[in-house]
């Protein structure tokens, strides 16, 4: 059930990114509009989530997850209904922390479940997002090709949605592992105040800053070069907007694949081995890329890329979980504050790439995998969670 939330979760994000051209001609949007859009609801959600991590792991962690998923459903008809920019721009910022309490605390919920599976759950997790991402703009398409319009898509995830929360209301979410040793010191705080404290005292923990360093760098070889892949293709490599979107498409499906593969993967090899041999191709394969002139070696080393990236966000985010057992409010608190700093890379980017250059820009990116090789533990890290026998 917790990986269906997620699957809804990005196959809303999949749709709604397709969907933008035929909201904008519906609304008469501007570009700035848009930026709006894509702008306020997430600096107001990273805000707010810090605080309903911390709320998770004080409080009652099934309250806020089911009753995110009413407010994420209820958000969604208002998209649906929407006939103005303010209606619409309210309607992101109901959405945004309401996916951050029904999914992101699910997904704190699915790492205390199992805690020895952390890096299996993440990977599982990942993949089930992916294929929400690819699906999404293929439910857009298809209902588009019968007659329906973009409303009408988000009025049948807003009932999905409904039907997922309906589905999940019997179920128990627990504040601690399910093997936790009730008197052992890493129990969660009792009060929002010590909550708070304890979320503070983790962002000058040098083993948290170092998982947040990863995933982030980690980052830039996932959402952060999807965000320019296609002008990358168009600007650079000469492509028309057509093939660029096939390009994408290759990137999205090929890492779908490495996600898939990546759940076996992790039986057999430990995911900090895998993440430092990815990583250290990914140095010589990303380069390649930038520089083949040939557009179709181009296409083969995107996709060398995409099944290189598998993990890039599952392994460490589990790690950082492993840091702060039984507190996945307060990992997914850091991870949100963390998020403030992250969000402005892509601007960074963007202003560096208007002074110097697509092409030139992104060489930065080669950074990313660059860090993980320095900045990976060469064993597993130790947390101070407690061992059980059985």
């Amino acid at each position: 059930m917790l990986l269906i939330i997620e699957f809804l979760d990005e196959l809303v994000f999949g749709a709604a990114e397709a969907a933008w051209p035929l909201i904008r001609d519906d609304l008469g949007l501007s570009y700035t509009q848009i930026g709006l859009l894509l702008t306020v609801p997430t600096l107001f959600s990273a805000l707010v989530e810090p605080g309903l991590g911390i709320l998770a792991d004080v409080w009652r962690r099934r309250v806020l997850i089911l009753g995110g998923g009413v407010i994420f459903a209820l958000g969604l008809l208002l998209i649906a209904s929407s006939q103005s920019f303010g209606l619409l721009l309210l309607a992101f910022v109901i959405l945004f922390p309401a996916s951050g309490a029904f999914v992101s605390l699910s997904q704190g919920a699915l790492m205390d479940h199992a805690p020895e599976r952390r890096e299996h759950n993440m990977a599982r997790w990942t993949f089930a997002g992916s294929v929400g991402v690819v699906a999404g703009p293929l439910v857009l398409a298809g209902a588009v090709w019968v007659g329906l319009d973009w409303r009408a898509v988000f009025v049948g995830f807003a009932l999905v949605a409904g039907g997922v929360v309906g589905l999940a209301w019997p179920l128990r979410f627990p504040q601690r592992s399910a093997n936790a040793d009730p008197d052992d010191s890493s129990a969660p705080p009792q009060t929002f105040h010590a909550g708070l404290v304890n979320a503070l005292r983790a962002m000058r923990r040098h083993d948290v800053l170092r998982w947040l360093m990863l995933l982030h760098a980690g980052d830039l070889m996932l959402d952060v070069l999807y965000s320019f892949l296609a002008l990358y293709f168009v600007d650079v490599a000469g492509m028309s907007p057509q093939s660029a979107g096939f390009a994408v498409a290759v990137w999205t499906g090929v890492g779908l694949v490495g996600d898939f593969a990546l759940i076996s993967l992790l039986e057999r090899v430990p995911g900090l081995v895998y993440l430092r041999i990815s990583a250290a191709l990914m140095l010589l394969v990303y380069p390649a890329f930038l520089l083949v002139p040939v557009l179709a070696l181009k296409l083969v080393l995107l996709g060398v890329m995409g099944l290189l990236n598998a993990g890039w966000y599952s392994i460490p985010q589990a790690q950082l979980y492993a840091t702060l057992p039984n507190r996945s409010g307060t990992v997914l608190a850091v991870a949100n504050i963390a998020a403030l700093v992250g969000g402005l890379v892509p601007l960074g980017l963007g202003i560096l790439a208007q002074a110097a250059g697509l092409d030139v820009t992104l060489w930065a990116l080669l950074a990313g995998p660059l860090v993980l090789v320095i900045g990976l533990p060469h064993h597993t890290p130790k947390t101070d969670e407690p061992q059980h026998e059985g």
